[in-house]
């Protein structure tokens, strides 16, 4: 094998495809996006624009605004955090984390409840609305309404509409707001608040109920490139997501656009 022992020729393909035989292929890094859970499909089906373009697929982590934040605030290494709420954002741009001038708020959602494909009753949100009733014995699904943005804006919602202290008990907390879908969407909570485009992503759940957009905080996400950001490609993936093109993929998943 002209001096090329078996585990040489087995190590071939996996040096090339890593680009660790090619110094060139090696410098070329793709961009590390931390984003909120509610954007899976819509930031996944944006990243695949952008690799058709002939970049650097980006690499996408998502969770709970709140839980990223906090990764960035501890060090851990991103190129760009998209949150689901502006408070969130202004914790990580206050410590520091933020390219200066990178901040776009670029999106917006609607808060909506809802049950298991075909059941639950169809709710009339407004003051007093009776949801303590329909849930019964039952849970509503939220997001960690102490730290997670869909919970927080859900909970200003029902306090808004004077319900949260009849409905507070009964609240199943999720780490993220894809959680609280799945809790409904496996008939395990007979109602949960989650954003418009969660909904519409999900087969499992139906909308019940539209929150009024004055009941709570409006629901923007910004995105900002970070200061720890070492690949090429992040301040023009980060250009593509709030051009007219990026934004026109958001609103076929039911994002509206700033």
């Amino acid at each position: 094998m002209h001096g090329m022992t078996l585990r040489t020729l087995f190590l071939l393909p996996l040096l090339a495809g890593l680009g660790l035989l090619n110094p060139t292929v090696a410098q070329a890094k793709p961009p590390l996006v931390l984003a909120a859970a509610s954007l899976q499909e819509s930031l996944t089906a944006a990243g695949d624009a952008w690799a058709a373009r002939r970049h650097e697929k980006p690499v996408l982590s998502f969770a709970a605004s709140s839980a990223l934040a906090r990764q960035i605030d501890s060090g851990a290494p991103a190129d760009l955090f998209i949150s689901a709420d502006e408070p969130w954002m202004d914790d990580v741009q206050k410590n520091g984390m933020v390219r200066p001038g990178t901040r776009v708020s670029f999106l917006a959602n609607r808060l909506v409840l809802v049950a298991p494909a075909g059941k639950g009753a169809r709710l009339t949100i407004g003051r007093g609305f009776p949801l303590a009733r329909a849930l019964g014995t039952g849970r509503l699904a939220m997001a960690d309404p102490d730290a997670v943005p869909a919970g927080k804006y859900g909970r200003a919602a029902l306090t808004a509409l004077g319900v949260w202290p009849a409905v507070a008990p009964k609240v199943a907390r999720a780490d993220n707001v894809r959680g609280a879908l799945a809790l409904v969407e496996r008939g395990e909570a007979p109602y949960g608040i989650v954003y418009e485009t969660d909904a519409k992503a999900s087969k499992g759940v139906r909308i019940v109920g539209v929150f009024p957009a004055n009941s709570h905080p409006p629901i923007t996400y910004p995105v900002a490139l970070l200061k720890s950001a070492t690949s090429a490609e992040a301040e023009g993936f980060r250009r593509f997501l709030i051009s007219a093109p990026g934004k026109a993929i958001f609103r076929r998943y039911g994002f509206t656009t700033r």
